[in-house]
């Protein structure tokens, strides 16, 4: 990340600033799934959902804060900014610990023990939990050795179609088109595009942090459920602000409908859609396949981002209201597929989780 943002700044050229912006996209993607991995497999199942989301609020507070620094500074600035978390963050790997699971997963059984023991405290109880990842851990390791191929055996079937399904339902649903184009979208409505991003860049971080603070109290299938919803009348609302735009004495009303729609759109998806289908990604996957079904999972929505970004402005141009009433019936469509597909894990360990969607529990 800190070579990507150095290529941004120093180089030259539009072909270099593609080139480093694709960069930070790799380093962005990686870290995306790692982090929530990390968080999910060092922390109590109890106030695991919790402590992944907050991950999630704080890219969403850096993300509001650019919004906020765009109106101002140039893009070169904010990317000599930019460099400022990254080169902390890369001094603070070397003093955070190894996650037990992985410890386990290359027999480091005292080192194990140790790391337990610091997560939990000195007074904790650690056998029990030691005991269950050690056990599973070497349960599932035995079951195949890791290879990508084994991505697409017949136990892991429900647990990558959840995690790819998730990610492209939530790309599709047109996160990063209005994320991106939030200030045309705004000004195509005659609205106030200094004024309506801020707005939106405002309202995110509360409600990020009501997902932190719900996740592990209402567990992850309502929060999505209710968001996908949420995602759902946002784009409704920005479909018909569009739609009457053309009809007399209309500006107004659809100035109101795309700034109310893309409101509840951006609340909605900070509240659930946006950081839920990292936790339940850094959950479902068993050890001897995370890293291979992480990177799938995690190219599936970068791509499908991609896609997304690229094309929003040819379907807008091509259907300004056609464009949202698409997003819309997808995210329709979240609601169906959490409700048949996606399993409840709050308060399940990690070990409880996978052994129960890979039937070694039957």
């Amino acid at each position: 990340m800190i070579e990507a943002g150095l290529l941004i700044i120093t180089l030259q050229g539009v072909w270099w600033l593609d080139f480093g912006r694709l960069t930070v996209g790799f380093g962005a993607g990686i870290q995306s799934y790692v982090a929530s991995v990390y968080v999910a497999e060092i922390t109590p199942k109890k106030i695991r959902g919790g402590f992944t989301a907050a991950n999630m609020l704080v890219l969403c507070f850096g993300i509001s804060l650019m919004f906020f620094m765009g109106n101002v500074l140039t893009w070169r600035t904010m990317a000599i900014i930019g460099l400022v978390p990254c080169f902390v963050q890369s001094v603070g790997m070397f003093f955070i610990p190894e996650s037990p699971r992985w410890l386990a997963k290359i027999g480091r059984e005292k080192e194990l023990e140790n790391t337990l023991r610091s997560l939990r405290g000195k007074n904790a109880d650690i056998f029990s939990e030691m005991t269950e990842i050690r056990d599973y851990t070497k349960t599932f390791e035995q079951l195949s050795k890791t290879s990508i191929l084994n991505l697409f055996e017949r136990r892991y079937a429900h647990q990558l179609t959840i995690g790819v399904g998730i990610m492209l339902l939530q790309q599709f649903g047109g996160s990063n088109g209005i994320l991106y184009y939030a200030s045309s979208i705004f000004e195509a409505a005659g609205c106030s595009a200094s004024v309506g991003t801020t707005t939106m860049a405002i309202i995110q971080i509360p409600f990020t942090a009501l997902n932190v603070l719900l996740v592990d109290r209402s567990g992850r299938r309502p929060l999505l459920m209710v968001s996908a919803a949420g995602t759902c009348l946002g784009n409704i609302l920005v479909g018909l602000g569009f739609l009457f735009q053309g009809f007399q004495y209309s500006s107004e009303l659809c100035a109101i409908l795309v700034l109310s729609g893309i409101l509840i759109y951006s609340a909605s998806f900070t509240a659930g859609m946006n950081a839920t289908p990292y936790i339940l990604m850094s959950e479902i996957f068993p050890v001897n396949i995370r890293g291979s079904a992480g990177s799938l999972v995690i190219f599936a929505n970068w791509f499908t981002a991609w896609i997304v970004s690229y094309s929003f402005n040819f379907l807008f141009d091509w259907s300004s209201p056609g464009v949202f009433f698409i997003f819309a019936a997808i995210c329709g469509s979240t609601i169906l597929f959490v409700a048949k597909l996606v399993p409840e894990t709050k308060g399940r360990s990690l070990e409880e989780i996978q052994a129960s969607m890979t039937h070694l529990l039957q």
